[in-house]
């Protein structure tokens, strides 16, 4: 009788070209992903060494990270942007790889297109110089970020030395609360285990509550896995997942479709299968979430208090982050006044997201003396929200419908909160200038930020249902 296996086994397993005795695994990769960033200094590597690219078809490139969000017509004004963007052009075409830069009709966030282009698929191994690789997960793939001298190992050989990680099962069962979204939900889980209680494992997502979203909304949740320290996360591809890939650009077509279907449906863990940890929790105890501090497991339900003592780590840390912050401990953020809103990034800026957020502005007026900016994920996703109306809902809003970008999630372009500014944010990170030097970023989902944007404070969009 065969040993049961768990879905992250079964996808690792037919990756493995070889092992290290007492030392690590070659594991091969079916897809890579490559931006302006992480990317240069691997392409010089192969350059002094006089290599090529092994397999370039393997590999996806997009402008991101730098690019500005108004006037992508333009040159670039940013010197560093603008060389970046030019180095990946250039990098692109001498070594023969598919760019989607500014202007092509599939740029955007590489972790938006993937999906988006029907280039992530079930059972595969996808990896990328950047953090939210594991985004790609929620199709049952492995999939994890990877630093410069990987990604150029991965150019060189379309392998990667790795070790081989724990497995976590996270269960979540019940129906969800009114208000309550997947960003909600992995809030939720990290503030339950903190920023570090997934480090050193591979995590699977699974129960009722997670069967019960869409395939967007189960983006976002394996997005936020590194954000409790774990190296990615994945969940069982099913028919939403099938019919999500199904007629995209890049997906198999006709009976190839329908025979990897019948893999696909083979992607799910064993019963009895054995993980490494496993933890359950109840979708009627998740209530629509915030952060608080400056790491992503400092979140609170948004009718509660800052807590008193530290859920995790120091109390000099604890102390020091909340004086970042300007917050007190004991006080409730409900009711406090923001400066800034930005719906975007690779974890909430798909056109569900979108539609949750216009849902809730249409008719409305954003709050005096409030910025708030609506970032598409990619320029696929700007054309919908422009063919459904959803740009017009905003701007008539007041908010400002920009272009395809990382934007302020990170500040590594133009758009930047200003410092001690206080920015509700639909992004994956709240680290001390995150979002630009001093800023002061609270993590919420479309939701809760729309309806924070339209009242000009922190906001429980529980109050509007």
């Amino acid at each position: 009788m065969k040993k049961p296996k768990t879905l992250f086994d079964k996808v690792w397993e037919t990756h493995v070209v070889d092992e290290i005795a007492d030392g690590p695994i070659i594991l091969y990769i079916d897809k890579h992903l490559i931006h302006e960033v992480t990317s240069p200094q691997a392409f010089l590597g192969l350059r002094n060494r006089g290599i090529k690219v092994f397999r370039p078809e393997k590999t996806i490139a997009t402008a991101d990270h730098n690019v500005p969000t108004l006037n992508q017509h333009l040159p670039i004004k940013e010197e560093l942007s603008r060389n970046q963007l030019d180095k990946l052009s250039k990098n692109c075409k001498d070594f023969g790889i598919t760019l989607y830069g500014l202007g092509h009709k599939y740029q955007g966030i590489v972790h938006v297109i993937g999906p988006e282009l029907g280039i992530t698929q079930p059972g595969m191994t996808i990896v990328c110089g950047d953090s939210h690789t594991s985004t790609h997960g929620a199709f049952g793939s492995i999939a994890f970020g990877i630093g410069t001298s990987e990604v150029e190992m991965v150019m060189a050989t379309q392998c990667l030395l790795q070790r081989k990680p724990k497995t976590m099962l996270i269960e979540i069962n019940g129906e969800l609360s009114k208000g309550v979204y997947s960003k909600d939900i992995i809030l939720y889980i990290i503030s339950k285990i903190s920023s570090s209680g997934g480090t050193g494992y591979f995590v699977e997502y699974s129960g009722s509550t997670i069967s019960s979203l869409s395939m967007e909304a189960r983006m976002t949740i394996c997005n936020m896995s590194i954000e409790m320290g774990a190296r990615g996360g994945m969940i069982a591809p099913d028919e939403k997942t099938f019919d999500y890939i199904k007629n995209k650009k890049f997906a198999p077509k006709g009976i190839n479709f329908d025979k990897k279907v019948k893999y696909w449906k083979t992607l799910i863990s064993d019963k009895n299968a054995k993980y490494d940890k496993v933890l359950k929790f109840d979708a009627k105890e998740i209530e629509p979430m915030i952060t608080y501090g400056t790491n992503p497991g400092m979140g609170i339900k948004i009718s509660d208090k800052i807590p008193n003592l530290p859920s995790e780590g120091s109390k000099d840390s604890f102390n020091k982050s909340l004086s970042y912050m300007g917050l007190n401990p004991g006080t409730k953020l409900l009711n406090k006044k923001i400066d800034y809103v930005f719906i975007g990034s690779c974890t909430n800026s798909r056109m569900e997201d979108l539609r949750i957020a216009a849902n809730f502005v249409e008719g409305k007026q954003k709050a005096k003396g409030l910025k708030a900016w609506v970032i598409p994920g990619s320029k696929q996703v700007e054309k919908m929200a422009k063919e459904e109306g959803i740009d017009k809902i905003f701007t008539n809003a007041g908010f400002e419908f920009r272009q395809p970008g990382c934007s302020a999630c990170l500040a590594m372009n133009e758009d930047k909160i200003p410092k001690n500014q206080y920015c509700v944010s639909t992004s994956n990170r709240n680290f001390e200038g995150r979002q630009g030097p001093g800023s002061r970023t609270m993590l919420t989902s479309p939701l809760t930020a729309a309806a924070s944007a339209v009242n000009g404070y922190i906001t429980d969009v529980r109050d509007y249902i």
